[in-house]
This record gives C-alpha cells, structure tokens and sequence, in this order.
C-alpha cells in the first residue's frame, strides 16, 4: 500500500544515516504488526481483561525514544505496548503478559496495563487515568537529586491532561526545574469523547505556561516532526530550564479498547487519517522517494518484523501459566 499523496516528506532533523532512517521504519512497524496480533489473540479469547491498542501513534514514541538518552526514564499509560517495544523490551516478553503467562515481564500478573523492565528503564504501564504523571514527576525528582542527567518522559492522553494531580505536578516541576518532558498524546476522543467536548481548550501544551513551562504542539503523526519538537524539548531541559510539554496530535485507528465499537466517528474520518496521513507510509513514502531504500530492502524488513510478532505470539501461548503461589510473590518488600 503506498501513501494517497504527491507530496515528498521532508526530515525536518539534523541528516540522518540510512541505518537511522531504516531503524525507525523497523520500530514502528513492530508496533503496528504487534497490536495487530494482539488484537488477534483478543478476538480468539487468549488475552483477557482490558486491552488498548497503539495502532497509529506509532511515530510519537519512536520518534521521542530515538532522540533520548540511555539514562533516561519512561512512564506511560495504559496504552503501553508500543513504549514497551520501542525502549527495546522484548516482544516475547511482552505477548506472553498479555496472555498471562509466566514468561512475560510481570510473571503473567500485570497483563496489558501493568509491565516494567528496570533494564530498560521502563517504568509502567499504569491503568489509573493520570496517576503516572505524578510517578513521572518524582522520577523526574530522582534523576535531579542523583546529578545522573536523566530526564523522565511521561507521556498521557488527552483525558488524562484534564487530571487534577496533572496541574500539580506541572506546579513542582517548575518550582524545582525538574528535568521532566510531558508528552500529551492528544488521539482526539479520550475514551470516546471527542475533545471539544470534554476540554474547554484543547491546546494542552499551553496549560503550562501559569507555571513557566514552555510548551508546542507537534503533528505527531510525522516522525520527523516529532523529533525535532523532541530536540528542542532536550535541548532546553538539559539547558537546566525546568520542564517542556509536547502536545502531540495523532489518531488511533481501534477504539479505545478493544471492547469499544468507536462508533462516535465515522469510517470516511478513519479511512482519511489511514490513506493521507498514516505515520508509517508517511515514512515510506520518503524513504522510497528520497531513494533512501529500496522496495526491496523494505520487504526485508517487513519478513523480518513478521518473524518477531509470529515468535512472540507462539511465546505467548507455550509460555506455562504461573504457579498459584505466584499469587503472594512481589506483594511485599522487607527493607
């Protein structure tokens, strides 16, 4: 499938090598292949509870994950799967928790909204709306008060953005210039409220400024774009200026879990977004005409994407199931 537009995308990033370029187009489209199968592993009963799927913001976090630090921190939502595999956690890992199986990352206790790697300095996966933003903002604290450099990314939706801790956390970031970047993730329906119907003003990015914290707002659906807003949000917290807010707008193509219909749009709104301004054609499309890669180094890629999501998925379902005594494991810490 090729992208509905004549016009050529240009890198709006300091000149990247073809690896960069071709890393990038991996990453999201593991993204995308992976959420597709796990909506698979959804409709044939073999993940339960509740499942949020990433397919279409992909460029957001791999554009943000590709311009970070190995110091640094990530804390999400409940739509995690895809900041899970960009920080580079293994997909393995990641399918047989959505399937409850000892084999994934929280033993098969967390499921689709609770997964962590310290190694990879992932923090969460959190199904409380909001409730990482303030996490983030003592990470945030963490990486201050150690000198490590560190920044923590927390990234939230648009419904989150209207949280209450949200402002107060956005309060002590800016007292303390803590080195913190707020990602809000705007897929413009929350849960299935459109924003003009559930925010007042929905330029997110400005609620900083009461607290003297600079914001944009970012297409996110442009990995290039993205970049370059992350760029200038490092640049100015590594400057030892405080806190920045990314207002990235995207879309999401499934509901807002799998058990929403989405039928508060309309199938042309959703055809438009795929077929005009899709992150990963976006991306092709540049590639193929900027003559970056080939359509045959492209397929390579997809096989090989393929490969992992297939892996993944057999993972997830020969992985065993946990011991009943995993039950009173990992609630209790003696220090």
């Amino acid at each position: 499938m090729t992208l509905q537009t004549d016009t050529l995308v240009r890198p709006t990033v300091t000149l990247q090598s073809k690896a960069d370029l071709l890393k990038l187009y991996s990453d999201m489209l593991l993204i995308r292949r992976f959420e597709e199968k796990s909506g698979q592993l959804y409709g044939m009963g073999l993940i339960a509870g509740f499942c949020h799927l990433y397919i279409g913001q992909e460029a957001v976090v791999v554009g943000i994950q590709s311009r970070q630090n190995p110091q640094d921190t990530v804390i999400t939502s409940y739509r995690d799967h895809g900041h899970m595999l960009a920080c580079g956690m293994d997909a393995g890992g990641i399918m047989a928790e959505l399937t409850g199986r000892i084999g994934g990352f929280s033993k098969g206790k967390g499921g689709s909204m609770h997964m962590f790697s310290r190694e990879k300095n992932f923090f969460g996966g959190h199904g409380i709306v909001g409730a990482q933003v303030s996490l983030g903002t003592g990470m945030a604290f963490a990486h201050k008060y150690k000198k490590d450099g560190g920044v923590c990314i927390t990234y939230m939706g648009d419904g989150a953005a209207n949280q209450g801790q949200v402002a107060e956390s956005y309060n002590m970031a800016s007292l303390w210039k803590l080195p913190a970047l707020y990602v809000i993730e705007n897929n413009r329906y929350s849960m299935g409220t459109a924003v003009a119907r559930h925010t007042s003003n929905g330029d997110f990015y400005r609620r900083g400024e009461p607290y003297n914290i600079p914001g944009e707002k970012v297409n996110g659906m442009d990995v290039f774009e993205v970049q370059a807003a992350a760029d200038r949000a490092f640049a100015h917290i590594h400057g030892g200026h405080g806190p920045y807010i990314l207002q990235m707008e995207t879309y999401r193509y499934r509901g807002h879990s799998m058990s929403d219909p989405a039928k508060y749009r309309t199938k042309e709104e959703v055809d438009t977004f795929r077929n005009t301004n899709d992150p990963i054609l976006l991306l092709t499309d540049f590639l193929v005409k900027n003559k970056t890669a080939t359509e045959a180094e492209l397929e390579q890629i997809q096989d090989q994407v393929k490969e992992i999501v297939k892996v993944a998925a057999d993972f997830s379902q020969t992985s065993p199931e946990p011991d009943p005594s995993e039950l009173y494991t990992d609630v209790l810490i003696e220090a």
